[in-house]
């Protein structure tokens, strides 16, 4: 009797774990030697050329080929991390794959994966107290959060600029988003221009979109203006059926003809009158309606996107109207200058200030895609964790000193533990010493001597980490250092991490159909 398909094919038992557990371990791997201040970049190259290069791990996972499903979680990690926190994703990803190597000892030893996964919980919960421990009792202040967002970004590809000096930028781009019951980030954007040095990067009050006037002889700049945003074509009338007419004069021509323009100059009188000094439109303005505007000094965008008009009417206070006749002055936003620039091949619109602004727009500027593209993963990096930071208004110590902190206090409640499960709590805070020693690793240092030197230091002082200045590796206080991370960056990189690999070391029958 055939249960399965004769096609499948089933790995069960031992063979089942070692082979997911390799597989996870392996993706890892791949993205371990970027941790840090002195991490290394990958190269990423797809199958049509296209170049990635970066050491952020969400970018890494997601455009590596992975199909294996087991590793595919490891990748799950990091989205999640990225999702939630926005930075860390390489340090949730690591921690995951050692936990799986650590594991994978234990079911070497006969030791059950129920019982690792029972001691990884408990486990997980003890470090959860310990980063609670680990938190500053200094005020999140903007001295703080400058630190932190530095923290994020060193080791990054930021172009000619230092992370200090961008994470100004961060900082103020996120209180300017700052609410009363919150931080609004997704009222932050980045937008990216390639042309000219990194050093140019600034923080416009206001959005960037890719757009240009629809007529050359429209003002290039609008200043204290009152513009529309419509989702109303311009132009002569269409039916939606397919019509033919039969003319039979001159005079029936010139009649349609007047007839049309009637139509069109009424559309752009309409709007001149209304006293709009800008319009956004979503569809499409006919030449001679933005002909008539240009004469009339009013400034035209046209087919601009529904995100670009949402953005728009955030920053403004705009409201959209959907059919000429309803527009008022009440639906005006107030923008304090509205620009059209040219980058290059690029036409670009500023939307800046207004009273009812809510959004702010960090312009990235960098000679190649290759540096734009990393600047504007490290700097959205950097604004979540200050997003973050500034929410929970919680840091803790980096530089491997908070996992330094976890494991010593896990080794400690592991001694009250009973039986086998004692073994996996154990091996949970062995594989949190990954992140230290690969820090280590990557500044050049012996891994197991800056580890040792690392628990000495931390039982001595109770707060030690791997500082990078310069050229020189120092083992000290990172609070000392500004290196700060925010506490739920190490939060979700435990609870994600622990998640993934129980879940990973718990399947024993693999079932593939071909």
């Amino acid at each position: 009797m055939f249960i399965m398909s004769e096609d499948s094919q089933r790995t069960q038992g031992r063979d089942a774990q070692s082979s997911n557990i390799m597989a996870g371990k392996a993706v890892a791997e791949s993205v371990r030697t970027t941790l840090g201040p002195r991490g290394m970049d990958k190269m990423l190259v797809d199958s049509s050329g296209e170049v990635v290069i970066t050491n952020d791990g969400a970018t890494i996972l997601n455009e590596m080929d992975i199909e294996h499903p087991a590793a595919q979680m490891i990748v799950e990690v990091a989205d999640s991390q990225e999702e939630e926190v926005g930075d860390g994703t390489t340090t949730a990803a690591v921690i995951a794959g050692n936990l799986l190597g650590e594991a994978e000892d234990l079911i070497e030893q006969d030791v059950h994966a129920t019982t690792i996964v029972e001691g990884y919980h408990e486990a997980s919960e003890i470090a959860l107290e310990a980063i609670s421990e680990q938190v500053s009792e200094e005020v999140v202040d903007d001295e703080v959060l400058k630190q932190v967002a530095e923290s994020s970004m060193t080791g990054k590809g930021t172009g000619g600029l230092t992370a200090e000096s961008l994470a100004e930028t961060v900082v103020e781009a996120i209180r300017h988003v700052e609410l009363e019951d919150g931080v609004a980030r997704d009222n932050v954007t980045v937008h990216t221009q390639i042309g000219a040095s990194s050093n140019a990067t600034e923080l416009v009050p206001g959005i960037v979109i890719d757009e240009e006037p629809a007529h050359d002889g429209m003002p290039g700049e609008v200043e204290d203006a009152s513009l529309a945003v419509l989702d109303v074509e311009l132009g002569v009338r269409t039916g939606e059926i397919d019509a033919e007419y039969s003319i039979d004069s001159i005079d029936q021509l010139n009649t349609a003809i007047d007839a049309e323009e009637s139509e069109v100059r009424g559309y752009a009188e309409t709007v001149a009158e209304s006293g709009a000094d800008v319009v956004f439109t979503t569809e499409d303005v006919d030449d001679r309606v933005a002909s008539y505007l240009a004469s009339e000094g009013v400034l035209v965008f046209e087919g601009i996107g529904d995100s670009d008009a949402k953005d728009i009417v955030s920053a403004t206070g705009a409201t959209r109207v959907g059919a000429l006749d309803d527009l008022e002055e009440t639906d005006f936003g107030q923008a304090d200058r509205i620009s059209a620039e040219n980058y290059g091949d690029d036409d670009l619109a500023f939307v800046e200030g207004g009273a009812a602004a809510e959004t702010v727009t960090v312009f990235v500027r960098g000679g190649t895609e290759h540096v734009v593209d990393e600047l504007e993963r490290a700097i959205g990096d950097a604004l979540d964790v200050v997003a973050t930071a500034l929410a929970s208004g919680e840091v803790v110590p980096g530089a491997g000193a908070t996992e330094i902190a976890i494991a010593d206090k896990i080794r400690e409640e592991a001694a009250g533990i009973e039986g086998r499960k004692q073994l996996a709590v154990n091996a949970f805070a062995d594989a949190l010493d990954i992140v230290p020693r690969t820090l280590a690793a990557n500044t050049g240092r012996d891994p197991i001597d800056a580890l040792v030197d690392l628990r000495s230091a931390h039982d001595s002082t109770g707060r030690a980490g791997l500082i990078t200045s310069g050229e020189e590796v120092t083992i000290d206080d990172p609070f000392d250092y500004g290196v700060i991370d925010p506490a739920d960056v190490k939060r979700e990189a435990i609870e994600s991490a622990t998640e993934a690999a129980t879940m990973i070391a718990r399947i024993d029958d693999v079932i593939a159909a071909e």
